[in-house]
């Protein structure tokens, strides 16, 4: 069953910032030449919860899809390349995920495999748009109340904004306790529901990408807790 793993990666140092800016260069000679892994993305972040166009220079995220989840599990802990981004950062976190509904596209493939939900257990999703530049300037408007909204849902566990290319190639993630507290979200008629009908009604986006997930496993730590997200919904 394919497994696709999302790595965060918190950098202390300007040292070790500047190494982690120049492996969105170099990982990619790497990454290729790993056995399993199917497609891959390297990915900055914005300041705060990445849902801003300022860079933040300390987060950084790498997305890999695996033939299945034995081998992720296993690249995530014995490969070279994420051993020496775990060895440079401050703290790092992966969550592996089993997709099971998306459509659209992402640098003109569709990477995730669809596979039946679960019933129960905390749900992911991903939202990856290339934004035309003619109405940049619209979307990130709109981008400060769509993610103070999702942060004022009791529901929303985690939410991180991360990109591939600065203003122009985003990607939101979020995570929810069960897939009706998403679906309830995503039907508020508020700046989220705006947004989206102001996409489809103007064309906004020159490639997208919408994906669900079943959250399977995590190792690591994020902003001091450790593990967070099945932990949560386990209590």
């Amino acid at each position: 069953m394919q497994t696709v793993s999302l790595s965060f990666y918190r950098f202390a140092t300007p040292l070790s910032r500047l190494w982690a800016l120049t492996m969105m260069g170099a990982a990619r000679l790497s990454l290729p030449r790993i056995k399993g892994l199917q497609f891959w993305k390297l990915c900055g972040s914005g300041t705060g919860e990445g849902f801003t166009p300022v860079p933040n220079t300390a987060v950084y995220a790498i997305l890999t899809v695996w033939s299945d989840d034995a081998r992720a599990r296993e690249a995530i802990a014995t490969e070279p390349l994420f051993q020496s981004y775990r060895n440079r950062a401050s703290e790092n976190w992966t969550l592996f995920l089993t997709p099971y509904s998306a459509r659209g596209a992402w640098s003109g493939q569709s990477p995730f495999l669809e596979e039946s939900p679960v019933e129960h257990g905390p749900i992911a999703a991903l939202t990856r748009a290339t934004v035309r530049p003619a109405v940049a300037a619209q979307f990130w408007k709109r981008v400060p109340d769509i993610s103070g909204v999702i942060g004022q849902d009791p529901n929303v566990l985690f939410k991180i904004g991360i990109g591939e290319v600065p203003l122009l190639q985003q990607i939101t993630f979020s995570i929810w306790p069960d897939s009706q507290s998403m679906a309830n979200f995503a039907r508020i008629n508020g700046p989220h529901a705006k947004a989206i009908r102001a996409v489809r009604d103007g064309k906004w986006f020159r490639e997208e990408l919408y994906a669900r997930f079943r959250v399977t496993g995590e190792t690591g730590s994020w902003e001091g807790q450790s593990p967070r997200i099945l932990k949560d919904i386990a209590a």
